[in-house]
């Protein structure tokens, strides 16, 4: 398959010129950990379910990414097709990256809870030509699945299976025999650094998946500003909770620390106390996930079970993080508690540091890194006064380079300014603050809902856990508010209990939910952000 990007001349130039492109891959950092530090441990990776715990180092890392390079060439894998990878947070998901950079191949990373339909669409589309899974993950065996899937699929040559057998089995197939000895490996084109090297779809808080497409060049970008804003450095030792085949898990596990030549402690299954204990068995310094991670751990440390001094920073991202939350997370954890902003797309775009005042650090999602520019814009695209709310508008350097096979909807205009769809105020100071998606704004009576701040009044009551606001369709005012709520314990809520908790904190009644819905739990996308658009059908 050719991949069509709508990468152009004049941009590669302007990035190269300005110094923000800057013609590495990760093969680069990977050479340059190796002769640094060849038996320092590169990834550990504990398998919750079993207690297993896999170790393996950076010259480990580099002779099993190339073999595994040569094997699949030898399968008949060329530069430019697409090796899609189901696999959880484990050790064979890097090797089989580093592997795909090393013989030109692009990594299509997929979530592993995806089924038949999902799997079908995403792999027809990417034209995928081998797929590597798990035989068995969470109580599912994949090769049935696949096998049912096959006849669709005329593009996927082959597929392997992780923990398998025979023919179709991962490693019997491409790491039990030293393919890097063979001639096939002399042959390998590794990926350069403007070639598509990632097909991630995006994570469907809104709709249909689209393929994401990134290069080196636009991955890479803004690591270095990230690292430095956020003390990050060869010491640190990287826990990665969140999917591999997520952004957050792929660039800022993953990447990041093979970067940096850290060390990189993989978590297939979310469970707190098995990161708590990780953190303190591997003297974790860094993570990066989702708010409800950060509410999970900080639970889990309240319980005062783990020595948890290694730990300095946890960057939340996806969601705006609840002041109570952010309190009780410094306190238990003794972490700094940053925030960030970014999209599969461009990437992370801004973060807070850990020297911000309070009011810049907890109340903001962070200024631009230094290889991205941030503006928000009215209807007609006119950048409005500092702390007005419009739609937020990204360029630079981490942009993407399309969508595959959907160049109409790449919302970038001539300018380079790329549309997020995120509804955003900046301050004079150029901290931004997210305050909702442009189709999750309310609007009751022609007066706009402030939802954010309203959740995270509601945040506060001892009874809530989670909460997210969506509009409901009214006849007389457009919309009305509803909340949806899980609880925490044995606890409960009623409806006119939330309406008084509100009046006590002298909040305007206009704004008031006036549904309150209770859920055992809310819908969520892969990186763990709440999918409203399911929340709006179900109030529907």
């Amino acid at each position: 398959m050719t991949i069509e990007t709508c990468l152009t001349p004049e941009r590669v130039a302007a990035m190269k010129a300005a110094g923000l492109w800057r013609d590495v891959t990760v093969l680069d950092y990977l050479d340059a950990a190796v002769a640094a530090h060849p038996d320092k441990i590169a990834v550990t990776a504990l398998e919750v379910a079993s207690g297993r715990q896999e170790s393996i180092t950076y010259r480990q890392l580099d002779t099993l990414s190339r073999r595994v390079a040569a094997g699949m060439a030898a399968m008949g894998v060329k530069a430019g097709d697409v090796v899609s990878m189901q696999l959880p947070n484990r050790v064979e998901f890097i090797i089989l990256h580093l592997a795909c950079l090393r013989c030109g191949a692009v990594t299509n990373a997929l979530m592993p809870f995806l089924r038949h339909r999902e799997l079908g669409f995403m792999l027809g589309l990417a034209e995928s030509k081998l797929l590597v899974a798990p035989r068995r993950f969470r109580d599912f065996d994949y090769q049935p699945m696949v096998e049912s899937l096959r006849p669709q699929l005329p593009a996927l040559a082959d597929y392997l299976l992780v923990g398998g057998e025979g023919e179709h089995g991962f490693e019997q197939r491409l790491l039990e025999y030293r393919w890097e000895e063979e001639t096939v490996s002399r042959s390998l084109r590794p990926a350069a650094p403007d070639d598509v090297i990632e097909i991630l779809y995006t994570s469907g808080t809104t709709g249909e998946p689209k393929g994401v497409m990134h290069t080196s060049n636009t991955m890479l970008s803004g690591l270095p500003f990230f690292c430095r804003r956020l003390g990050l450095d060869s010491e640190t030792v990287v826990l990665m909770a969140s999917p591999l085949a997520h952004q957050t898990g792929f660039i800022y596990g993953m990447v990041v620390a093979i970067m940096l030549g850290a060390k990189c402690v993989l978590q297939d299954v979310w469970n707190p106390a098995a990161a708590a204990r990780l953190i303190q068995d591997e003297g974790v310094t860094y993570t990066m996930a989702s708010t409800p991670f950060l509410a999970d751990l900080t639970e889990e440390a309240g319980r005062g079970r783990w020595d948890l001094r290694a730990f300095k920073v946890f960057l939340s991202a996806g969601a705006p993080i609840p002041w109570a939350l952010v309190q009780a997370a410094r306190e238990r954890l003794g972490a700094h508690v940053l925030s960030g902003w970014g999209m599969t797309e461009n990437g992370a775009v801004s973060t807070t540091t850990p020297d911000d005042p309070e009011e810049k650090g907890v109340y903001t999602d962070g200024r631009a890194l230094e290889s991205m520019e941030l503006r928000v814009v009215d209807d007609q695209k006119r950048v409005v006064p500092p702390n007005t709310i419009g739609r937020l508008e990204a360029r630079g350097a981490g942009n993407f380079v399309g969508y595959l096979k959907r160049p109409e909807y790449y919302a970038v205009d001539a300018d380079g300014w790329f549309d997020t769809g995120d509804l955003a105020r900046i301050d004079a100071e150029a901290y931004i603050r997210i305050t909702g998606r442009a189709k999750d704004i309310i609007i009751r009576g022609g007066e706009n809902i402030p939802v954010v701040e309203i959740e995270n009044l509601l945040f506060r009551h001892p009874s809530v856990h989670e909460v997210a606001i969506v509009g409901m369709p009214d006849a007389r005012l457009g919309e009305r508010a509803c909340a949806f709520v899980t609880l925490r314990g044995d606890t409960t809520l009623t409806f006119n209990e939330m309406v008084e908790f509100l009046e006590k904190q002298n909040v305007a009644k206009q704004y008031f939910p006036e549904r309150l819905e209770v859920l055992n739990e809310m819908p969520r996308t892969a990186s763990g952000k709440i999918q409203k658009f399911r929340l709006r059908e179900m109030v529907r």
